[in-house]
């Protein structure tokens, strides 16, 4: 479960720097970048 928590977080993070970029989303890019965020702390809070 926890390598799936990181897979998910790298494709919000990838998924936010090319809306960030583009920006042609909007608002969302900032959703998947707090989505990716809390992802990580958690596989982070579960390891310890």
């Amino acid at each position: 479960m926890r390598g799936l928590l990181y897979i998910i977080a790298v494709i919000l993070i990838i998924g936010w720097a090319f809306g960030f970029f583009y920006y042609s989303a909007g608002g969302i890019i900032h959703v998947l970048l707090v989505i990716a965020i809390v992802a990580l702390l958690l596989g982070v809070i579960r390891r310890a």
